[in-house]
């Protein structure tokens, strides 16, 4: 059994809001805890920063409302929420999101504890009790109606506990709800994201809502140069460009819409594509390029289609990241007569 002992010895404090997010005291307070505890995330040093980060900043500053981010696969949502939560030493619940989840998953169970019946508080009962945030993500792969479940809650309404002899939680005055997804509530008209769910309407106009974006470029550079150091600037800066051109094309807005593609290069990605590159410098030694050869390795586990991969070899070579000249893993024929790249 989990004991609770650091989460009833929470202590809120008022936080300089400029000092804890940017190093440089502002004389704006917000809302904090004197000492993180095991629930809280750790702060990763190297994270970068989004411009919508001023949002979620206002929304700790304001009454608790129920936050909804969303945006493109990769973009760094939920890992937005977890370092600014860090910062301000907060516990966070997490729960990821699926067509299966039901309610009462998100309130807790009974379990047997030394020959009888005690109840284990979930996440989202733990986070109204003791003045935590919980964190659901991909949201909008939840049943619309388990989602609906959450609207007293979103309210700001006593959580009654049923199978706990009734227990009553009133929302601790710090008490954070968020949610991530891809979409924004309204289902996903691209086809890109399979299995989301149009949400209810009512549920969606409980939230703050925020849209997070892919960084800009220049905070990708300085994320690569703080996880791959060993590679030169200009390899970084052929990395960032090259997913630039890709995120265009799944977004559909490239210079030529007709090579609009189903895959996109998330900043998760490009840190993965960043750090094989360095793990295959030795290959450098047998003719072979480690960027190309790494960004290989990186789709080979993807079902690319023949004019989504002649895509990418047009972005490659308007780039200049010189493919040509490297040996390249064979192709083969996969799964709906795709083409996969083999991994060496």
């Amino acid at each position: 059994m989990h004991s609770h002992k650091e989460l009833e010895s929470l202590v809120s404090v008022d936080m300089d809001a400029g000092e804890v997010f940017s190093g440089k005291r502002s004389g704006t307070t917000v809302k904090g805890y004197a000492k993180a505890t095991s629930y809280t995330p750790a702060i990763h040093p190297e994270f970068i920063y989004h411009d919508a980060m001023r949002d979620i900043v206002v929304w700790f500053m304001s009454p608790p409302e129920p936050l909804y981010v969303f945006g493109p696969t990769g973009s760094g949502k939920t890992s937005l929420i977890r370092q600014l939560a860090a910062k301000l030493h907060y516990p966070v619940f997490e729960v990821t999101g699926h067509s299966r989840l039901e309610f009462p998953e998100l309130l807790g169970h009974l379990s047997l504890d030394n020959g009888s019946m005690r109840y284990e508080y979930g996440p989202l009962a733990l986070a109204m009790k003791y003045g935590g945030l919980v964190l659901i993500n991909e949201l909008d792969l939840l049943d619309p109606a388990t989602a609906a479940g959450l609207n007293s809650v979103l309210d700001g309404s006593p959580l009654c506990i049923s199978d706990n002899g009734g227990e009553m939680i009133i929302p601790h005055p710090m008490f954070r709800f968020v949610a991530t997804a891809n979409t924004n509530g309204g289902a996903d008209e691209t086809g890109l994201y399979q299995g989301t769910l149009r949400q209810n309407i009512a549920f969606m106009d409980r939230f703050w809502l925020c849209e997070l974006g892919y960084p800009p470029a220049d905070a990708e550079l300085s994320l690569l140069q703080k996880v791959a150091p060993r590679l030169p600037e200009t390899i970084r800066s052929a990395m960032v460009d090259f997913a630039g051109e890709v995120r265009k094309l799944f977004m559909g807005n490239g210079e030529n819409s007709e090579h609009s593609i189903e895959l996109t290069f998330s900043t998760r990605a490009l840190i993965r594509w960043a750090e094989l590159t360095v793990k295959f410098q030795p290959l450098a030694r047998q003719g072979i390029q480690p960027v190309s050869y790494a960004l290989y390795k990186f789709i080979s586990f993807l079902g690319i289609m023949s004019r989504t991969y002649s895509v990418f070899l047009s972005v490659e070579k308007s780039l200049s990241l010189g493919w040509s000249k490297s040996p390249r893993p064979p192709l083969t024929r996969g799964p709906s007569n795709s083409l996969i790249l083999l991994a060496r």
